[in-house]
Protein backbone atom coordinates (compact mmCIF):
# COMPACT_ATOMS: atom_id res chain seq x y z
CA UNK A 1 0.00 0.00 0.00
CA UNK A 2 2.85 2.34 0.87
CA UNK A 3 4.45 1.72 -2.57
CA UNK A 4 1.22 2.70 -4.35
CA UNK A 5 1.07 5.97 -2.41
CA UNK A 6 4.71 6.73 -3.31
CA UNK A 7 4.03 6.04 -7.00
CA UNK A 8 0.96 8.28 -6.95
CA UNK A 9 2.94 11.04 -5.22
CA UNK A 10 5.69 10.75 -7.84
CA UNK A 11 3.12 10.86 -10.65
CA UNK A 12 1.34 13.87 -9.12
CA UNK A 13 4.65 15.75 -8.77
CA UNK A 14 5.65 15.25 -12.42
CA UNK A 15 2.16 16.04 -13.72
CA UNK A 16 2.14 19.26 -11.65
CA UNK A 17 5.55 20.40 -12.93
CA UNK A 18 4.69 19.40 -16.51
CA UNK A 19 1.46 21.41 -16.43
CA UNK A 20 3.23 24.37 -14.86
CA UNK A 21 5.89 24.28 -17.58
CA UNK A 22 3.22 23.98 -20.28
CA UNK A 23 1.28 26.94 -18.89
CA UNK A 24 4.42 29.07 -18.65
CA UNK A 25 5.47 28.47 -22.26
CA UNK A 26 2.11 28.44 -24.03
CA UNK A 27 1.42 31.96 -25.40
CA UNK A 28 -2.38 31.63 -25.27
CA UNK A 29 -2.50 30.76 -21.58
CA UNK A 30 0.54 32.42 -20.02
CA UNK A 31 -0.78 35.97 -20.06
CA UNK A 32 -4.31 35.49 -21.36
CA UNK A 33 -3.52 37.38 -24.60
CA UNK A 34 -1.39 37.01 -27.70
CA UNK A 35 2.27 38.03 -27.88
CA UNK A 36 3.20 40.88 -30.21
CA UNK A 37 6.49 40.85 -32.07
CA UNK A 38 8.21 42.51 -35.00
CA UNK A 39 7.49 39.57 -37.23
CA UNK A 40 9.79 40.43 -40.14
CA UNK A 41 12.90 40.51 -37.89
CA UNK A 42 12.20 38.75 -34.57
CA UNK A 43 10.54 35.50 -35.63
CA UNK A 44 12.65 32.40 -36.12
CA UNK A 45 12.16 29.61 -38.63
CA UNK A 46 9.18 27.52 -37.60
CA UNK A 47 7.37 30.51 -36.10
CA UNK A 48 6.06 31.64 -39.48
CA UNK A 49 5.10 30.26 -42.87
CA UNK A 50 5.55 32.17 -46.14
CA UNK A 51 3.79 31.74 -49.45
CA UNK A 52 5.90 30.80 -52.43
CA UNK A 53 6.87 33.88 -54.45
CA UNK A 54 5.34 34.33 -57.89
CA UNK A 55 8.17 33.74 -60.36
CA UNK A 56 8.30 35.78 -63.57
CA UNK A 57 8.92 33.29 -66.41
CA UNK A 58 10.90 35.86 -68.41
CA UNK A 59 13.46 36.60 -65.69
CA UNK A 60 13.11 33.54 -63.41
CA UNK A 61 13.09 35.91 -60.42
CA UNK A 62 10.25 36.94 -58.09
CA UNK A 63 7.93 39.42 -59.83
CA UNK A 64 8.45 42.24 -57.36
CA UNK A 65 12.27 42.07 -57.18
CA UNK A 66 13.67 45.54 -56.43
CA UNK A 67 16.97 47.20 -57.26
CA UNK A 68 18.12 46.37 -53.71
CA UNK A 69 18.00 42.66 -54.74
CA UNK A 70 15.11 41.88 -52.40
CA UNK A 71 11.50 40.87 -52.97
CA UNK A 72 8.60 40.79 -50.50
CA UNK A 73 6.50 37.70 -49.85
CA UNK A 74 3.38 37.31 -47.72
CA UNK A 75 3.90 35.34 -44.51
CA UNK A 76 1.73 34.17 -41.62
CA UNK A 77 2.93 33.97 -38.02
CA UNK A 78 2.28 30.94 -35.83
CA UNK A 79 -0.97 30.91 -33.84
CA UNK A 80 -0.80 33.21 -30.82
CA UNK A 81 1.68 35.67 -32.34
CA UNK A 82 0.47 39.08 -33.49
CA UNK A 83 2.75 41.26 -35.63
CA UNK A 84 3.46 44.83 -34.54
CA UNK A 85 3.78 45.87 -38.18
CA UNK A 86 0.21 44.99 -39.17
CA UNK A 87 -1.65 44.26 -35.92
CA UNK A 88 -2.56 40.85 -37.37
CA UNK A 89 -0.82 37.53 -37.80
CA UNK A 90 0.06 38.34 -41.45
CA UNK A 91 3.16 40.29 -42.50
CA UNK A 92 5.55 40.74 -45.42
CA UNK A 93 9.12 39.44 -45.32
CA UNK A 94 11.99 40.30 -47.66
CA UNK A 95 13.74 37.48 -49.50
CA UNK A 96 16.88 37.73 -51.66
CA UNK A 97 16.57 37.87 -55.44
CA UNK A 98 18.61 39.06 -58.42
CA UNK A 99 17.30 42.27 -59.95
CA UNK A 100 17.32 42.18 -63.74
CA UNK A 101 16.75 45.02 -66.17
CA UNK A 102 16.37 43.18 -69.47
CA UNK A 103 19.96 42.25 -70.31
CA UNK A 104 20.12 38.65 -71.50
CA UNK A 105 23.13 36.52 -70.63
CA UNK A 106 22.84 34.46 -73.84
CA UNK A 107 22.62 37.57 -76.04
CA UNK A 108 25.61 39.15 -74.32
CA UNK A 109 27.72 36.02 -74.69
CA UNK A 110 26.81 35.63 -78.39
CA UNK A 111 27.59 39.30 -79.06
CA UNK A 112 30.91 38.88 -77.29
CA UNK A 113 31.90 35.80 -79.29
CA UNK A 114 30.86 37.00 -82.76
CA UNK A 115 31.03 40.82 -82.59
CA UNK A 116 33.14 41.41 -79.50
CA UNK A 117 36.12 42.64 -81.53
CA UNK A 118 33.87 45.56 -82.61
CA UNK A 119 32.77 46.24 -79.01
CA UNK A 120 29.14 45.19 -79.58
CA UNK A 121 29.02 43.36 -76.24
CA UNK A 122 30.16 46.44 -74.32
CA UNK A 123 27.75 48.73 -76.21
CA UNK A 124 24.90 46.31 -75.39
CA UNK A 125 25.77 46.36 -71.67
CA UNK A 126 26.00 50.18 -71.58
CA UNK A 127 29.80 50.46 -71.31
CA UNK A 128 30.01 52.99 -74.16
CA UNK A 129 33.61 54.15 -73.58
CA UNK A 130 35.06 50.64 -73.53
CA UNK A 131 32.91 49.68 -76.52
CA UNK A 132 34.25 52.62 -78.53
CA UNK A 133 37.82 51.75 -77.54
CA UNK A 134 37.34 48.13 -78.61
CA UNK A 135 35.76 49.29 -81.88
CA UNK A 136 38.71 51.56 -82.73
CA UNK A 137 41.37 48.97 -81.89
CA UNK A 138 39.59 45.82 -83.16
CA UNK A 139 39.15 44.51 -79.65
CA UNK A 140 42.67 45.56 -78.58
CA UNK A 141 44.01 43.49 -81.49
CA UNK A 142 41.73 40.59 -80.50
CA UNK A 143 43.38 40.14 -77.08
CA UNK A 144 40.68 42.19 -75.34
CA UNK A 145 38.10 40.29 -77.33
CA UNK A 146 39.24 36.96 -75.86
CA UNK A 147 39.50 38.44 -72.37
CA UNK A 148 35.96 39.83 -72.61
CA UNK A 149 34.59 36.44 -73.70
CA UNK A 150 36.07 34.89 -70.56
CA UNK A 151 34.87 37.73 -68.31
CA UNK A 152 31.34 37.63 -69.70
CA UNK A 153 31.18 33.82 -69.60
CA UNK A 154 32.12 33.90 -65.91
CA UNK A 155 29.66 36.80 -65.34
CA UNK A 156 32.32 39.18 -64.05
CA UNK A 157 31.19 41.93 -66.42
CA UNK A 158 27.63 42.99 -65.60
CA UNK A 159 25.42 45.68 -67.16
CA UNK A 160 26.41 49.26 -66.36
CA UNK A 161 23.20 49.92 -64.37
CA UNK A 162 24.21 47.32 -61.77
CA UNK A 163 21.50 44.80 -62.62
CA UNK A 164 22.06 41.09 -63.18
CA UNK A 165 21.67 39.08 -66.36
CA UNK A 166 18.50 37.29 -67.31
CA UNK A 167 19.63 33.68 -67.47
CA UNK A 168 17.11 32.04 -69.80
CA UNK A 169 17.57 28.53 -68.46
CA UNK A 170 17.89 26.75 -65.14
CA UNK A 171 21.60 26.53 -65.46
CA UNK A 172 24.65 27.91 -63.76
CA UNK A 173 24.35 31.34 -62.24
CA UNK A 174 27.36 32.88 -60.59
CA UNK A 175 27.18 34.41 -57.11
CA UNK A 176 30.24 36.59 -56.79
CA UNK A 177 31.61 37.18 -53.30
CA UNK A 178 33.70 40.31 -53.04
CA UNK A 179 35.83 41.78 -50.28
CA UNK A 180 35.92 45.48 -49.46
CA UNK A 181 37.18 47.79 -46.72
CA UNK A 182 34.16 46.76 -44.65
CA UNK A 183 34.83 43.02 -44.92
CA UNK A 184 35.69 41.43 -41.59
CA UNK A 185 37.96 38.41 -41.61
CA UNK A 186 37.73 36.49 -38.37
CA UNK A 187 40.61 34.41 -37.22
CA UNK A 188 39.75 30.97 -35.98
CA UNK A 189 41.70 28.79 -33.59
CA UNK A 190 42.94 26.73 -36.54
CA UNK A 191 44.74 29.80 -37.94
CA UNK A 192 47.13 30.06 -35.00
Amino acid sequence: MFEVILKLEWLRKYVFWGLLLLLATCPETSSGKNKTKLCATELRMGQFRCKAPIIDPATQQPRNCTERNTAKVSCEAAPGIICKETGKSFFEKEIPCKYTNGYSYSTTLLLSVFLGFLGADRFYLGHIGMGALKFCTLGFLFVGHIVDIILIATQNILPKDGSNYIVGFYGPAVNTIRASNFTYIGGGSEWR
